[in-house]
Formats: structure tokens, sequence, C-alpha cells
């Protein structure tokens, strides 16, 4: 394989492999874990699906916080050489056998199986194809790119785990971001209450997507409230997780998408309350029902910032700040 430098090239990752046939493509690629200048646009052999896969001509990607953990650390992969990426949107080109669900030329949008199955970041990318859905017509591959990881984290904490319905309270720690502003759409069109947590100058944003309420968590203390909450979603874990447990309900649900502190447990055992960590999974139904709610104007990803694959690494150390509104995505077509 062959790197190259994504400063000196930045168009290379117009998608010559297509254009000729030849099974080769470029991805953002690693050989080493460290900071986002590890990150080189590099030719690759083009995958093939295998049975039950289908092939996708990557348009875009998301970018979420897991991708610059892996990167930097071993958390749940194996050491480089790896191309990370769960968020994809774009064309089928062939389909493995036994596939019925799409066939070649279909748009689809989807997360591959966390977290082996990472990829995306490529100009093509193998699934399964129950990890997909077809893309809503009404949005282009970017928003769509922008959806799953992040929406399906916030499904399957708020529906799936904690039954959220119509009435209940919900806070949601770090509403801004990429899980957070969907889980406030996601709850309001349950019929909950919702209250999110975020530095001031977010508030608006956030009201703008239907939160009732919001707490700078900057100046103000997200524990004291006047009326205990049914359900918290925790982005933040450590310490967050263990307070949230005193502001919930007896019965209530805390779900943390990061470990807490080491006494959350014994928190929630006193506090009467229902703790546990979530981890994201492929889910065919959550992407049917994500695309639901976008093509009945329900769900909306805000994407604050779109990058070509050749920058990618440009993408990783923006997203790093930890001050990016809702999501960034790579541009590959």
């Amino acid at each position: 394989m062959t790197s190259t430098d994504t400063s000196a090239n930045p168009t290379s990752s117009d998608p010559a492999a297509a254009q000729d046939g030849a099974p080769v493509m470029l991805a953002l690629h690693q050989t080493a874990l460290g900071g986002p200048e590890v990150l080189r646009l590099t030719a690759l052999p083009r995958p093939t699906p295998g049975p039950g896969e289908i092939l996708v001509a990557v348009h875009a990607a998301g970018l979420n916080p897991t991708d610059f953990k892996h990167r930097a650390l071993t958390v749940f992969l194996p050491p480089p050489p790896l191309t990370l990426g769960w968020d994809v949107s774009g064309t089928v080109v062939e389909t493995g056998f036994g596939v019925t669900l799409f066939q070649p030329g279909d748009e689809v949008f989807g997360m591959l199986p966390y977290p082996h199955g990472a990829g995306s970041h490529a100009e093509y990318v193998t699934g399964p194809a129950r990890a997909f859905a077809v893309k809503p017509a009404g949005i282009d591959h970017v928003q769509a790119a922008a959806l799953p990881l992040a929406a399906l984290t916030a499904w399957q904490a708020l529906v799936d785990t904690a039954g959220l319905r119509a009435g209940q309270r919900v806070l949601i720690h770090a509403a801004a971001g990429g899980v957070g502003h969907l889980a406030v759409q996601i709850a309001k069109e349950r019929g909950a209450h919702v209250t999110g947590t975020a530095s001031a100058p977010k508030h608006d944003f956030l009201r703008e997507l239907g939160a009732d309420a919001c707490v700078d968590h900057r100046t103000e203390d997200f524990t004291d409230t006047g009326e205990p909450y049914d359900v918290v979603l925790d982005a933040l874990g450590g310490e967050t997780a263990t307070r949230s447990a005193g502001v919930l309900r007896p019965g209530g649900v805390l779900v943390s998408l990061l470990p807490g502190a080491a006494d959350t447990r014994a928190a929630a055992e006193k506090a009467g309350i229902r703790a546990v960590n979530l981890l994201v999974e492929h889910d065919r139904a959550g992407m049917c029902a994500v695309a639901d709610l976008v093509e009945r104007g329900r769900l909306r990803a805000h994407v604050s910032g779109t990058f070509p694959l050749a920058e990618g690494a440009r993408a990783h150390a923006q997203g790093e700040t930890g001050r990016t509104t809702g999501k960034l995505v790579l541009t590959v077509r």
C-alpha cells in the first residue's frame, strides 16, 4: 500500500477506482496510534461483499467522538493498521449472496457493526445489509451520514432501554452534541418534557430543537431541580453519572454512554433507580425508525462542518476541541 500526504494531494479522494473498475480505493488509514497526524489518505484494496453483505460507494461518512478515541488508543479494536468510521451514506454497488433488501443503485445509510465493523472513512465499504436502511429522499448524503451512530444511540437509550413515553421528564446531558441534539428531538417526538445541559450560547439552539428547559453546565447545578426526572441520558460519565442518580425519581432510569465513577452503582441503589451503560448496536429496525422520523420532519441532524476525505486529520483536530455543535461529516463523492 502507498500513503498519500493529505496536504500535498487534497484532490486525491476522487474515486478513480469507480471509473476504471480497478479493485483499489482511497481510505483515511492509520498504521500507528496517535494524534490526527497519524491519518493518511492511503490506497487500499477495495473490499468485496460476503454473504449477507453489500458493497457501498461512500458519498459521506460521519465523525463521532469514538473515532477520535480509537485513533489514539486501543479501546475495542486491535492495534493498527486500521480504517475508522461507522457512519455511512452512499450507493449500493454490489450485493453479496443472499441479500434481498437492496440492489445496485439503491441509496442507503446506516451504521456499521460497532465496534468491529469500522471502515466507512473510505471510498468503499462493506457491511451487513441489515445494518442499513433506505436513505430518506428529502435529505442529502451529508445529512444522512450525520445520523446513524448518534441517532441510534439516542433511540436505543431513550426508547429501547428507558421506554420513554409521553408526559415523562427527561434530562439530557451535553444536549447540543452529536447524540444530545438528536436525543432532544426524539424525546420531544415521544411527548416528553425535555431539559438539556449545555453552555449558555447553545441554549437558543436547544430551544429551536424543542427543549423545554436549559441548564448552563458552567454556572448552574443540574441537581437543583424542583421536580425529579424519569429518565437521564448521560453522555459524559464520571461524576456526572453519579450525581445524576440523585435527580431521578424512584424507579427512574439513568442511561450512561460512558463509565460512571466507582460509586455510581451504589448511588443508583440508594436512590432506587435503574442505572445502565449502553453501547450502541447496529440495528435495522432502529435505522428504519430514524428514517421515518426524518421523513416526517421530526428529526434532523445539525451539521456544523464538512471536510473532504483528504482533510480527515483536520476534521479530527476540530472534533477533539469538544466545541462542536451537532456533527462533523467527511465528504467522499
